[in-house]
């Protein structure tokens, strides 16, 4: 569960409520030896305002190299799911599926870990020092984690895990060739042969240390939507340099601290006024607006409406 958070999160810019997630599938298999994979479909609420979104992890552990791991993660909105596959719906049947009122718009978590075990085989040579060779053999020696850009191949695998209808064995063999065309999609969009094309001038986030400070920042915004905080202050907290802390958020995430904040705040704001019901005033304090005049300036700079306008809605 807290990995889907993590991706949710960044896909919806503010911290997903758990009693908000309405489970309508979920499927979680493990080939042995090579990938692990889970799949969850989400109902997509009306006012959710969601980003596809991919990520990349590298997870590197000197001390326990069977933990090792590089992770996939994806998050992708606008699917549809059809409740009424379990009991043969008729309407599905006669080839009227638009007409399906147990299909609902989704949010589609995709998870999956590969093995060290299953990376090294495609390792040809361990004497190349390029950087996909260091990372599917594990001696680069420390853990990232990265954007991913969602290419239309990337898409078109997603949507093949997401819609097959094969079964039992087809369904793995399937599964395991859509899983290394993933695999590939994503190494070649973000590793290529150099270790600057996945850190770019930020070289101190190849640091775990550095790295986690960046992690450890965006969760204390989080966590403070409604206390503003300072660079000044967040950087102290999270002891590393502003400059450092400015330039590695904005690698890791592709946003500003101020941009994400804000947008985090304003994201939470339509949550609690259209979805919790509270009011204009109680959501402003609640926030730290000094004014309701402010916040509604923020407001509808972010969402194009003013508060009163959305709870009208």
């Amino acid at each position: 569960m807290q990995q889907t958070l993590e991706i949710l999160d960044l896909a919806q810019k503010r911290p997903v409520m758990v009693e908000d997630l309405a489970l309508l599938h979920e499927k979680e298999r493990q080939t042995p030896g090579s990938v692990r994979y889970s799949i969850r479909r989400y109902r997509k609420h009306t006012q959710w305002d969601i980003e596809d979104v991919g990520m990349i992890s590298y997870n590197y552990k000197k001390s326990e190299p069977s933990e090792n791991s590089l992770e996939l993660k994806f998050c992708i909105t606008g699917n549809m799911y059809c409740n009424g596959k379990s009991y043969e719906c008729g309407e599905c049947k006669a080839g009227m599926s638009k007409n399906c009122v147990a299909k609902e718009e989704t949010v589609d978590v995709l998870h999956f870990t590969f093995l060290t075990e299953h990376l090294q085989q495609f390792v040809k040579s361990t004497r190349s020092t390029s950087f996909t060779n260091r990372v599917l053999s594990f001696k680069h020696n420390t853990s990232f984690s990265k954007m991913l850009p969602l290419c239309s191949r990337t898409r078109m695998s997603l949507e093949s895990l997401l819609n097959n209808t094969y079964i039992e064995s087809l369904e793995n063999i399937y599964v395991n060739a859509q899983t290394q065309m993933l695999l590939l999609y994503s190494l070649e969009c973000m590793l290529g042969d150099k270790e600057e094309e996945v850190f770019g001038a930020c070289k101190f986030l190849t640091n775990d240390v550095d790295r986690d400070k960046i992690l450890k920042a965006r969760d204390i915004l989080l966590q403070n939507i409604g206390e503003p905080i300072t660079i000044k202050n967040l950087s102290r907290r999270v002891a590393i340099n502003e400059c450092y802390l400015k330039k590695g958020f904005k690698e890791i995430f592709g946003t500003t601290i101020f941009d994400f904040y804000q947008s985090q705040r304003m994201e939470h704001a339509k949550y609690l006024l259209y979805e919790k019901g509270l009011s204009v005033t109680e959501v402003s304090l609640m926030l730290g607006y000094s004014s309701i005049s402010h916040f509604s300036t923020a407001f509808k700079k972010h969402t194009g409406l003013k508060p009163c306008e959305l709870l009208l809605r």
